[in-house]
């Protein structure tokens, strides 16, 4: 393989495309967010089907198309199904256990210590959506100053707060206090500013920000970067890695954004991996069970991907995944267990079906050949 200067690594967030065989043990069984979306009146992937997406094993469905890349369909091997987990997948850790969950809310010791070292009081303490606990808890909120704590199907201590009653620099840091709190048998993946605003109803603001696990062994990222390379993150990468290896990093508001700042870095010189999440489609369609909504944000990315593909130089490389499912039209509001797509292009890699491969780790070691070969 020729080595390559640059490569960008787009993670289209819970992109799914169908049950993995190990569906059932998670609850997912008949699962596969791309076949819901692709029911829409709203999916259209002219580019995607140009570069071979159709070609991928289980996408026959999609309809024909050419093949112009590399392409694969990824199982993952990792015990969980959440955003921490498939990330670090990608990047080559392998989980052999999932990262605990609190169905039932969080410990009370947990919640007395934290409300001590934060000298505020909690409310909810549940699971809850993230749109619905504002409304159900935030008059309360806004009345008291408690802080609004909650979790999901996911590995999540999420803390909501109104920006007029908790600056988001002191959410921040109540996220801060919980992250060092929550290691050992309450080490769940990721604590969670939600900072809302307005009145009722509320709204949820962009200033969301993710505090992480670090990755419990190094990843691709910190040998890349110790070996000089740029390792630029964009949207909630450098939060999921909890900034290791990384050597530059930009916030996103949404996808849009998060296509334009990678449409920004195209431009630039950089000689690395440009690591991007597009997280519109788990958080805003599929935790929603919004199927219209997905399929125009997918329809969205698709035809950005068009301009991004012209652009590139010849010694880009550009590989599109996902971490995992949410099918926006199955039961509940959780991720789903899927496989996920890989596609590799550039202007000078031969056309390829790999089939099904076991291991989203297979990505992070596409990445080390592309760049180091």
């Amino acid at each position: 393989m020729d080595k390559f200067k640059r490569v960008f690594l787009i993670v289209l967030d819970s992109c799914g495309i169908g049950e993995a065989p190990d569906s059932a043990y998670f609850g997912d069984e008949g699962c596969s967010t791309i076949r819901t979306i692709s029911n829409s009146p709203e999916f259209n992937i002219n580019t995607l089907r140009s570069l071979g997406y159709t070609h991928i094993d289980g996408l026959s469905f999609l309809g024909e198309g050419t093949l112009k890349s590399r392409v694969a369909r990824l199982k993952e091997i990792s015990k969980g199904k959440d955003t921490t987990i498939g990330h670090w997948e990608i990047a080559g850790v392998i989980s052999q256990k999932p990262l605990p969950t609190f169905p039932n809310g969080f410990p009370d010791d947990l919640i007395s210590e934290f409300e001590k070292r934060t000298g505020r009081r909690v409310i909810c303490n549940k699971t809850y959506s993230g749109t619905e606990v504002i409304k159900d808890y935030g008059n309360e909120h806004l009345e008291s100053g408690a802080l609004i704590v909650y979790t999901s199907a996911d590995s999540v201590f999420q803390i909501a707060a109104h920006e007029d009653i908790v600056p988001t620099e002191q959410l921040y840091n109540y996220c801060r206090i919980a992250r060092e709190m929550l290691v050992g048998e309450w080490g769940i993946g990721r604590v969670i500013a939600r900072p809302f605003e307005g009145k009722y109803p509320f709204k949820r603001t962009a200033n969301r920000h993710d505090f992480s696990l670090e990755p419990p062994k190094e990843t691709v990222l910190d040998e890349l970067k110790a070996e000089g390379f740029d390792v630029i993150a964009v949207g909630k990468i450098n939060d999921i890695f909890a900034g290791k290896g990384i050597t530059e990093y930009t916030y996103t508001k949404n996808n849009t954004d998060g296509m334009n700042k990678t449409s920004e870095y195209q431009s630039k010189d950089f000689n690395g991996l440009c690591f991007i999440n597009l997280v519109d489609f788990d958080m805003v369609y599929g935790h929603r069970n919004d199927t219209n909504g997905y399929a125009r944000a997918f329809t969205e990315f698709d035809k950005w991907l068009g301009t991004f593909i012209n652009n590139m130089k010849s010694d880009d490389a550009l590989i599109i995944t996902a971490d995992h499912g949410c099918d926006p039209g199955f039961k509940g509001t959780d991720h789903t267990r899927e496989y996920v797509p890989f596609i590799l292009y550039s202007k000078n890699i031969e056309p390829e079906n790999k089939g099904t491969i076991e291991g989203f780790d297979y990505i992070s070691q596409q990445v080390k050949n592309l760049l180091k070969a």
